[in-house]
């Protein structure tokens, strides 16, 4: 394995969570969101995307309107030289799903499926890769795939008196980038 990659969930950390987002408009970049992954090209990683879609599942919108908003937040990493190599969603939900959408998958965090493709298809070294993300289920999705290093961001989904089994829980991404800095990566 020789890649190494910041795994980033989507809502929540590169844009502001809005529930079931799918419109471009309604898109809002987090702060920090590209110094930080600005900051990881640096050091040769791979900007990797993970994010569980239930709003596909539940019918809110279709996989064409996700991936014509993903183009467009792809080109607006790369209009900032920040390459991302690879976006992977779970448009399922074991409950709530609709028809072929109501499955219990490998994919759906916390499972790690969706890493775990990633690694099959950028030969990424886990152990040496970090991952972010704004709820719990994102972490244990990273430990279970056997990501080196996991940050949770405090969020509306995370108290941050609870403990978390993530190696790091920030308030955002600029105290992520001040503590990465100090790290050898």
């Amino acid at each position: 394995m020789t890649n190494k990659a910041l795994f980033l969930d989507r809502d929540g950390i590169i844009n502001e969570d809005v529930e079931y987002l799918y419109k471009i408009e309604d898109f809002i970049f987090v702060e920090h969101i590209f110094d930080l992954c600005s900051y990881f090209i640096e050091k040769k990683f791979l900007i990797i995307v993970n994010t569980n879609q239930s709003g596909i599942a539940v019918g809110l919108y279709t996989e064409r309107e996700f991936h014509i908003l993903t183009a467009w937040m792809i080109q607006r990493f790369k209009d900032k030289n920040i390459p991302i190599a690879g976006v992977y969603f779970c448009p399922h939900h074991p409950e709530k799903g609709i028809g072929s959408y109501r499955i219990s998958c490998p994919c759906r965090k916390p499972a790690p499926g969706m890493i775990l493709d990633a690694q099959r298809d950028f030969d990424i070294d886990l152990s040496r890769s970090f991952l972010i993300g704004d709820k719990e289920s994102d972490i244990e999705a990273g430990k279970n795939a056997g990501v080196g290093y996991t940050i949770l961001i405090e969020s509306r989904y995370v108290d941050a008196s609870e403990k978390s089994s993530a190696d790091m829980v920030a308030k955002n991404l600029k105290q992520v980038i001040e503590q990465v800095k100090h790290m050898k990566v």
